[in-house]
């Protein structure tokens, strides 16, 4: 791994912290605005948590349910979020905030998990990639019958409370109320 790459992968959760902060200060939420992004992040939730269900992580190439669709639906499901957190701000400057922040940190951290993945499964990955878009999705599920991976071919709830994916949910609700409250005191 890059020097660059190991930074941005140890100091994206790190530099969120601050983000957070600054996010709040700028927020200028309105009943409205919070209702909308609770509706975007619900969608960014579900495909996380969908996700988290089929991913056994260190353990096997997981290629099916949304890993079908794009290598990185945790990360899609991220940007959901971060896009429900601009919305339910009502603030241009968060909006850029949060997409500088993703574009920078996730294109990198991907692309070094890319280069991991390719490290430990070789010929499958490489199959797989060429099929499978980075992170904008494809429409159909990808197919693939040519690839020899141990894949989990089903939800699994277990695996998503393995995942620990309930975090999300719980910190976007904390977001939420927080923006209520701000909004009260407004």
């Amino acid at each position: 791994m890059s020097d660059r790459a190991a930074f941005f992968a140890r100091w994206r959760v790190r530099l969120g912290y601050p983000l957070a902060v600054a996010v709040l200060l700028l927020a200028r939420p309105t009943p409205r605005d919070i209702a909308i992004g609770a509706l975007v992040g619900a969608m960014g939730l579900w495909l996380r948590a969908y996700a988290a269900g089929y991913l056994h992580k260190q353990e096997t190439l997981t290629i099916t349910g949304p890993y079908a669709h794009t290598r990185n639906p945790l990360y899609l499901g991220s940007a959901m979020l971060a896009l429900g957190t601009g919305i339910a701000t009502h603030s241009w400057i968060v909006g850029v905030l949060l997409l500088s922040y993703f574009a920078l940190f996730y294109s990198i951290v991907m692309k070094r998990e890319e280069g991991e993945l390719r490290g430990h499964y070789g010929a499958a990955f490489e199959t797989y990639a060429r099929a499978v878009p980075l992170f904008f999705p494809r429409v159909t599920p990808a197919k693939m019958t040519d690839v020899s991976a141990d894949s989990a071919s089903a939800f699994s709830y277990a695996q998503y409370r393995k995942n620990h994916e309930w975090q999300a949910t719980l910190g976007f609700v904390l977001l939420l109320a927080t923006l209520l409250i701000l909004w009260r005191l407004r």
